[in-house]
């Protein structure tokens, strides 16, 4: 079973990043790659997470990408979700229940990609310590109530995120 585990912030997680990072450019032909950023609750310092190291990955072309970054990043232990329903976005993940846990997940994308928007949530965060208390206490309950179920912890997020991120722009406009 996949269950949804919130743990207290490891600060180790920023290494995890960097050590990941440096492999999948060692094993993903470097002209594809435009930009690697450490997003998702492991890039806040101090908020408890999953202890999954998301990683935004930019390429040039997904459709590049698609032929070649596959089997590439098989070499690391990925997983790609062939059936993803998002287009504009590939999808990798690093450790299977039950065999291991999960421990990375790269959201492949085009410099074009709104998901590059999810980092001013994450820049948000780091500098509102008292949002990202907020935001680790609705994680803690939504995991204990969907401990079972990964889209209904996501799907419960969703409202919060889209408040954060309204304040967030309204900061960065003024």
């Amino acid at each position: 079973m996949d269950e949804v585990v919130i743990t207290e912030y490891d600060p180790n997680w920023v290494l995890l990043f960097e050590q990941e990072s440096a492999r999948i450019r060692t094993v993903v032909d470097r002209d594809l790659i435009t930009r690697i950023e450490h997003f998702g609750s492991t890039a806040v310092p101090g908020l408890a997470a999953k202890p999954i190291i998301d990683l935004l990955v930019g390429v040039r072309s997904l459709a590049e990408a698609k032929q070649v970054a596959v089997s590439q990043l098989e070499h690391l232990s990925y997983a790609y979700w062939f059936d993803n329903p998002d287009p504009q976005r590939m999808f990798f993940v690093k450790g299977l229940p039950p065999n291991s846990p999960r421990t990375h997940h790269i959201h492949m994308v085009e410099p074009d990609s709104v998901l590059w928007e999810r980092l001013i949530f994450r820049d948000y965060l780091c500098k509102h310590s008292d949002e990202a208390a907020r935001y680790a206490q609705l994680k803690r309950h939504l995991a204990q109530r969907f401990s079972s179920d990964r889209e209904a912890y996501t799907v419960g997020k969703a409202e919060y995120i889209e408040s954060v991120m309204q304040k967030a722009r309204q900061q960065l406009a003024s």
